[in-house]
């Protein structure tokens, strides 16, 4: 790094091994994880301050919703924050552009510091009620069968949850393809001419600036740039990483990893295209709840249930992210 990061409270005595371990630690947006330290974002650069991890007493995710706020129909646009609280009660923000970046931050910290609560006070007691209002569901004696399948499912969930990574990756990729194969074509031929457009208008004004000819010039590079940047913005032109080429090859990748991975897993309980911890824990959650016994009828109910919601049905926050993560998965394979 160019600038040595900052201590936010308690400064760690060694220089030289923080330097080493802000270069190496795995980054997250604006945030890093390190084994010396937790390193935020400031105002302008990257992983800019630090805290060690012995001052750090809890880790949570902060979500500040547009205007209308969070009403469990549609979709809003958002703002993410980690937030760390340290010393007596101080707290720390820093916000994310990309709202996965923190859920990946959070899994890792959960895994490798599990002694650092990775949800507020609040969400604490929230996540204890919903459980016990969750667990009152449940069937007292599920049977045989319906036992042996939640057993074979928490170990398949379990075995996912050993490289997340490719699962993120597998629904990533699924909501990519999704987007691009919805998305209209007079949307990329408005994309494919305001681009066109604005080559014509950038070029007609660098000609004009070069040989001094047309005072206007200087607008029409201007004017024909940012309608370049603009139809760019779109992702609807051919060869972009939203086009639906690179969308079916993303995918397709994803899903051959997946299978990759599962391959020394005989009799896994989800085909590879359904291979998520979120999926393997609704299918739990359904045959806890005595609405199926199998792992085979468990996930065609998960289907059934996801295919009924849409931005008309009001669901929890818990449910909403859920859905979010998962639901793409299931249209993207129903669409092949």
């Amino acid at each position: 790094m160019l600038l040595d990061p900052i201590p936010i409270k308690t400064p760690l005595p060694d220089m030289r091994e923080l330097k080493e371990d802000s270069k190496n630690c795995r980054r997250f947006g604006p945030c890093g994880i390190g084994k010396k330290a937790l390193y935020l974002g400031g105002r302008f650069l990257d992983r800019r301050y630090y805290l060690p991890w012995r001052d750090i007493r809890r880790v949570f995710k902060r979500v500040a919703m547009s205007s209308g706020g969070f009403s469990g129909k549609g979709l809003f646009g958002s703002l993410s924050f980690l937030v760390v609280e340290y010393g007596r009660g101080e707290e720390r923000e820093c916000p994310f552009k990309i709202e996965s970046d923190v859920d990946r931050l959070l899994a890792v910290i959960e895994e490798e510091h599990p002694e650092i609560p990775t949800h507020s006070a609040k969400a604490e007691v929230k996540l204890a009620r919903k459980k016990a209002e969750e667990e009152a569901r449940y069937l007292k004696n599920p049977g045989k069968e319906a036992s042996s399948a939640v057993e074979a499912l928490i170990s398949d969930r379990d075995y996912l949850m050993e490289r997340a990574s490719l699962s993120d990756a597998l629904s990533s990729a699924a909501k990519g393809k999704r987007i691009a194969d919805r998305m209209p074509l007079p949307y990329k031929i408005f994309a494919a001419v305001l681009a066109a457009c604005g080559v014509l208008s950038a070029l007609f004004g660098l000609l004009g600036l070069v040989s001094g000819q047309n005072s206007f010039a200087v607008y029409f590079l201007l004017g024909g740039a940012a309608a370049f940047l603009m139809a760019l913005s779109t992702r609807a032109l051919p060869g972009q990483e939203g086009s639906r080429k690179k969308a079916d090859l993303a995918y397709a990748e994803a899903v051959s990893n997946m299978q990759d991975y599962l391959k020394c897993r005989q009799g896994f309980s989800v085909p590879p295209e359904y291979a998520h911890p979120v999926v393997l824990t609704r299918m739990i959650r359904v045959i806890r709840e005595g609405r199926a016994s199998s792992k085979e009828a468990s996930l065609r109910v998960v289907e059934e249930d996801l295919m009924k919601l849409n931005s008309s049905v009001t669901v929890s926050k818990s449910e909403y992210d859920e859905v979010v993560v998962i639901k793409p998965l299931f249209l993207v394979r129903l669409s092949l």
